[in-house]
Order: C-alpha cells, then sequence, then structure tokens
C-alpha cells in the first residue's frame, strides 16, 4: 500500500468523498494466484463490485464510477475480451431487480457503439428503467478512456461552434466539462486503485484533476468493506487546498 495504513477505529471530522471512482485492477492475478484462467478472476471481481456497491450505499455516497473496460483493453486476447463482455451482460441482466430495490441510478460511460446489439440494448433499459432513481449513482467506465473522452468533447464544441450555438470566447473550464461523458456529475473527490499499480491508466483524466489518490497493493477480487474504509478515512484526513493556501 502507497499509504500509511489508517485504521478504521480512527475518528476525523466527518468527511465523506461525494463522488468516488474506482481502477479495479489485479482480477488476472488473482486468478493466476490460484492456477485459473483469467475470467476467473473476472467473475470473482464482479462479486467484489457487488460488496463495493452496497458498501457505498451504506456510506452514502453519491456517485461511485468503476472502471470497467477500457479503450486499450481491446488489445487482449479475444477469448477474454468476449468473456468480459459476457460477464457484462450477464450483470446487466441478472441485477436489474436489484438496482431498483436499492434506489440506484445506472449510467454506462464510454463509447458502446463498439459492444454488439443486444449489450447495447440492454444497457439503454438499464439506463432508462433505473432514471429515475434517486439515490446512488453509478457510474461503469464501459469502452472509456479520458483521452477518447476529451476528444469528444472537444469534437461536440467545434460542432456547437460552427453551428453557432457556441462562441469560442464562451468556452472554459466549467463550459468544457459540460460535453464530457460526466457532464451531469459532481467532479470526482477520491480514486481508489487496487492491485498495486501506481498509475492512472487513461481514467478520467479532466475529471480526476484535484482528486485525492489511494493506491493499495490488494487484488480487486480482495477488496473488502474494510479496506474501502480505510480509503475513505485517507480521504478525510486530508487537507484539500486546491491550490489554496488554508490557514490553520
Amino acid at each position: 500500500m502507497l499509504y500509511k495504513y489508517i485504521p478504521s477505529g480512527v475518528k476525523f471530522k466527518r468527511k465523506i468523498p461525494r463522488h468516488i471512482a474506482i481502477i479495479m485492477d489485479g482480477n488476472g492475478r488473482w486468478a493466476k494466484n490460484k492456477g485459473k484462467i483469467r475470467i476467473f478472476g473476472h467473475k470473482a471481481g464482479f462479486n467484489a463490485v457487488k460488496k463495493t456497491v452496497k458498501f457505498a450505499i451504506q456510506n452514502k455516497i453519491e456517485i461511485l464510477t468503476l472502471y470497467t473496460f477500457s479503450t486499450e483493453n481491446w488489445k487482449r486476447p479475444k477469448l477474454e475480451i468476449t468473456s468480459l463482455l459476457k460477464l457484462f451482460l450477464f450483470a446487466l441482466k441478472n441485477e436489474m431487480q436489484h438496482l431498483n430495490k436499492y434506489n440506484i441510478r445506472l449510467k454506462v460511460i464510454g463509447d458502446i457503439t463498439s459492444f454488439n446489439k443486444e449489450l447495447q440494448s440492454y444497457i439503454d433499459h438499464a439506463e432508462k428503467i433505473t432514471s429515475n432513481n434517486n439515490g446512488l449513482i453509478l457510474n461503469i467506465a464501459a469502452n472509456y478512456g479520458g483521452k477518447w473522452d476529451i476528444v469528444e468533447g472537444v469534437k461536440k464544441i467545434v460542432t456547437d461552434v460552427q453551428k453557432g450555438f457556441l462562441c469560442i470566447n464562451q468556452i472554459k473550464e466549467e463550459i468544457f466539462s459540460q460535453y464530457l461523458c460526466t457532464n451531469s456529475l459532481l467532479p470526482v473527490d477520491l480514486v481508489i486503485r487496487t492491485g498495486g499499480e501506481k498509475r492512472i491508466s487513461n481514467f478520467l483524466l479532466w475529471q480526476i484533476a484535484y482528486s485525492e489518490l489511494y493506491f493499495t497493493d490488494v487484488l480487486w477480487p480482495d477488496f473488502n468493506e474494510f479496506i474501502f474504509q480505510n480509503a475513505i478515512n485517507f480521504f478525510s484526513s486530508r487537507k484539500r487546498r486546491f491550490g489554496k493556501i488554508i490557514k490553520n
């Protein structure tokens, strides 16, 4: 773990992150350590997702964004990609009732046009039937890349400028943010990455400019409520200055 362990019993002034984003890394290594194929680890990772969502709801986290499939993941072996997309489809089909039961609003961010029609249809259906839920907003970043998101945003801005809907001098950070996948969401307060790597991997590049970063060596299938709580405790211990000087 990159940061010093902070016991869950340590008390801080209540400062809970409103938007948490997680890079769920380590499924393949977890499976390899057990002598299994990689998809075995992805299935175990799906169980960790369900526990993580439950914990987020219990702790009144407003937004949870999970990095499930990046634009770079298409470079993986075809069998693994097929298995991952089947697992995504399985989750949509079987967790739909739980999304409504727990008042979760699902949003999939990324270029879903690269997925097959059946998966696209279930994504659309899941978003529609949960659109009126006002509890946890669950973002699934699928075929998502931070660079892709920014480039797509630029294309949309250029189009609006050409059509006369927007003047170049009007383009500021706040305006640009409205053209990204996360346009209706709060900024990311805390990024958690499992698996021991200390990098962002093209995830929400614009949105995490001032996020707190928490890295843990724990592989994603072993992620649990204690590690999640420790990440929140770490966040609570931070003084977020956003470039300013804070007087004690």
